[in-house]
């Protein structure tokens, strides 16, 4: 019951300290502990309670919070799901996690409208709405039911279930992540450590906390006891000036976010102080970036390269220059090898798909063996990310397999492209992507968005003067007012893409 016991703790040794902040609200850990009782003491009354499957569709807010922390406690198992999934997406997700209840955000009611007939799981009084609760639902404050703490009827043991997380759900089949107590307990133990989060931390967090990645910092805050401030979602004036108001001390960001970022002047080490740890996740930071942001903030600077399903490489901050276009090594108790087609071991510096194992590797895809299979395979986790080590055994990521462009047959990866045109004085921000060509069946063009104005053309020819070689260079460029983001922050390749083929460009 390691993790279930964290709760109670910090309410005992650390009565008064500052738990959780979100916006004008604050918490002590005996505040927090006491509202999370009075959630786990309602759903118990509604027959809810340890190995029971909860759907959630929610905003960065309280409720979100406690909800994981009653996870933690008393063994509810939480499916944390977008809140930007619609019609068939959403019915399949919440029917492929047999959720029996869902607790949503007021505005999802519409939504929800349109699909309740369609979920067999979940019964007619189990819809739960944060807000003000349309006829046909319940409020989530009903489920606050006051009394004195109880003890937990059924605690939690390492090899429970604590969620599910859903790796998409607008396209394919669906594949939920599976997570138990234990592979989050090494979340609060090995991220802790790995990003020097201690008791007095002051961790701030603004991206969607139904991301994975949010974990990489909530769960080191569940573990210490130190303090969380959460944003209702990101916006980067507000960020920067909360930092210093609530003297932050560390901060998971994308990519997106810190290009946003490095546009305040107030966003560096003298203004920030309090600073200690910033690091980026979720999809690679450009180089000319991670030099921007290493500049503005030396000797706190992290990276980290992972996937859902569990395994992760870190850029420490002492390795951050010297070997700065790279993702980092495994942290210890993790192991990684570079393998070609057939799972052998390529030779250093060659390039193979990444695989890895360790304390946090799901222990499957929820109901779907046959993808556990194909992704864990003699309990290596293949991750379909191409990259390549040097002698001194870092990881150098080359781009995902399906974004690689062939084009003449060779094989064009689109962060090598972005690598230059991100250092064109006019451009903001890059994502390269393959279109269909006659004559070399791809051909890389790139999507911009800009700083400054400048000509498309001007740009194309400036990068193709510069590209290391004649397959990189670029068919076209098109400039964007901005990139569309999933929840997570990432942005969507894929999506830009297929706008771009369906204008008809060339």
């Amino acid at each position: 019951m390691a993790l279930g016991s964290l709760l109670d703790r910090h309410a005992s040794y650390r009565t008064d300290d500052l738990a959780l902040v979100f916006e004008d609200q604050r918490y002590t850990w005996v505040e927090l502990r006491d509202n999370v009782h009075r959630l786990i003491r309602g759903l118990a009354d509604e027959g809810i309670g340890h190995g029971d499957h909860v759907a959630l569709l929610l905003d960065n807010c309280i409720p979100l919070v406690e909800v994981y922390w009653a996870a933690a406690t008393a063994g509810i198992v939480v499916v944390p799901l977008s809140p930007l999934l619609r019609g068939n997406g959403l019915t399949s997700l919440i029917n492929d996690s047999d959720a029996v209840a869902v607790i949503a955000m007021d505005h999802m009611a519409p939504h929800l409208d349109e699909v309740r007939g369609d979920v067999a799981s979940v019964a007619d009084d189990r819809w739960f709405v944060v807000g003000e609760a349309p006829e046909s639902y319940r409020s989530y404050a009903d489920l606050h039911r006051h009394g004195p703490p109880e003890p937990v009827a059924h605690p939690p043991v390492d090899d429970d279930v604590f969620n599910i997380v859903y790796s998409s759900g607008t396209t394919g089949l669906p594949k939920g992540i599976v997570h138990t107590h234990r592979i989050r307990e090494a979340y609060c133990t090995g991220f802790a450590t790995s990003y020097r989060i201690a008791q007095d931390s002051v961790i701030i967090h603004s991206g969607s906390l139904v991301f994975n990645g949010a974990f990489l910092t909530l769960m080191p805050w569940f573990y210490t006891g130190c303090s969380f401030v959460l944003m209702p979602g990101f916006d980067a004036v507000k960020m920067v000036g909360l930092m210093g108001d609530e003297a932050a001390t560390h901060a998971m960001l994308v990519p997106s976010q810190i290009v946003q970022l490095l546009e305040d002047d107030r966003f560096e080490v003298s203004t920030l102080s309090s600073i200690e740890m910033l690091c980026s996740v979720g999809a690679p930071l450009l180089l000319e970036h991670k030099l921007k942001l290493v500049d503005r903030f030396p000797d706190r600077c992290y990276e980290l390269y992972g996937l859902t399903e569990g395994f992760v490489t870190i850029l420490d901050r002492n390795d951050f220059l010297a070997k700065a276009d790279s993702v980092g090594v495994p942290p210890p108790l993790y192991e990684m090898r570079i393998v070609d087609d057939d799972g052998n071991d390529v030779a250093v510096g060659e390039i193979g798909e990444i695989a890895g194992r360790g304390p946090i590797t799901t222990t499957g895809y929820y109901k779907r063996p046959d993808l556990t299979a194909a992704a864990i395979r003699d309990g290596w986790l293949h991750s379909g990310d191409l990259g390549r080590v040097d002698e001194d055994g870092f990881l150098y990521l080359v781009d995902r397999k399906k974004d690689m462009i062939i084009s003449g047959g060779v094989n064009v990866y689109p962060t090598d492209i972005e690598e230059v045109v991100i250092t064109h004085p006019a451009v903001r921000d890059v994502a390269v992507f393959g279109v269909p060509h006659d004559m070399w069946g791809e051909q890389p063009v790139a999507a911009v968005t800009l700083s400054t104005e400048a000509d498309p053309d001007e740009i194309k020819e400036w990068a193709n003067e510069r590209v290391a070689a004649r397959y990189q260079k670029l068919g076209g460029v098109v400039v964007l007012d901005s990139f569309p983001m999933s929840v997570a922050g990432k942005t969507l390749r894929r999506e830009i893409k297929a706008a771009y083929l369906e204008g008809g460009d060339s």
